[in-house]
């Protein structure tokens, strides 16, 4: 059975949607319009020449939803993206949990000949895809105050410059999505590379979920950096430092490590504890007509 019929089949059965991938802006990224239409080259695990970001949606069973959401910055250094082992896998790991996950393809500032810049292009696709979840919340079934991102070395280094950015929207912008907020709600942040972390951590940050192996020694200072930061600012953060696994060991699941092979259950027991993991709650106005629907069964004399 082809690989992509057996996805689609296994989705049907179990009432999982198949992925959609949906452009950041339907026209292109502003000011490279014209790049939109170049496509993207995809070779084993990464993908390159992105010229039109875009989010792919991964939504879990609706029976399992949580209504919590997390948009994910697979890394690569800037210079490509390792979309399947940190960007689907981790979706898929998420989905598992009731999470709704989307898995972002941002500009990528060094590659080869790219005309963008990591601080500039790939930021403004973060934020950008935050308010584009945050503005379709309901469509999705998802809670708006409980999206965050995630990201994995150089995506890491993306989620910092989302999560630490202003995030109030232009209420005069013409696009209704550029007006949303785009502060993520709780960050996740898998061996970061440095970039986008300020000299201090304000006090509204977003709670931080932080994970490394003490071998991979440039990531390893940032999440000890990020951690004092965190902690001096008085705001919520969980730290895992294992003692090896170098860098980039995805969701674990090529590691001969037991520590590395489960760190995703770390992530879900945090996710868990900070209340992200509640079931769904139906909102007032799904209440109100399951409470008229009950009264309307009872008999006539039992009715308050």
């Amino acid at each position: 059975m082809p690989i992509v019929y057996a996805f689609v089949l296994a989705a049907t059965l179990v009432g999982v949607d198949e992925p959609r991938e949906i452009p950041l802006w339907p026209n292109g990224a502003p000011g490279f319009e014209s790049r939109r239409d170049l496509p993207q080259i995809a070779k084993d695990y990464w993908i390159k020449n992105i010229h039109n970001p875009s989010i792919t949606a991964f939504l879990p069973p609706k029976d399992k939803a949580t209504r919590a959401a997390v948009i994910i910055c697979p890394g690569g250094g800037h210079r490509e993206l390792v979309f399947n082992a940190e960007g689907v896998e981790p979706a898929r790991y998420l989905n598992g949990i009731g999470v709704a996950a989307f898995a972002l393809k941002y500009r990528l500032g060094r590659e080869q000949g790219s005309p963008y810049k990591p601080e500039i292009h790939a930021r403004e696709d973060g934020i950008r895809a935050m308010r584009l979840v945050r503005s379709r919340a309901e469509e999705w079934g998802l809670d708006p105050d409980r999206i965050g991102v995630m990201g994995f070395s150089a995506g890491g280094e993306v989620a910092s410059m989302v999560a630490y950015a202003p995030g109030a929207g232009d209420p005069k912008a013409a696009d209704p999505i550029d007006r949303i907020n785009s502060r993520p709600d709780f960050q996740i942040l898998i061996y970061p590379g440095p970039l986008g972390i300020p000299e201090t951590i304000p006090k509204d940050a977003p709670p931080a979920f932080l994970l490394v192996a003490n071998d991979d020694r440039g990531a390893s200072r940032v999440i000890a950096r990020l951690f004092q930061k965190y902690r001096d600012a008085g705001v919520p953060v969980e730290a895992h430092v294992f003692a090896r696994g170098g860098h980039a060991f995805n969701m674990g699941n090529r590691s001969k490590l037991e520590t590395l092979k489960n760190w995703p259950k770390r992530l879900s027991d945090w996710m868990a504890d900070s209340g992200y993991l509640e079931p769904a709650k139906p909102s007032p106005a799904k209440q109100d007509e399951s409470a008229i629907k009950s009264r309307e069964n009872q008999p006539k004399g039992d009715r308050r």
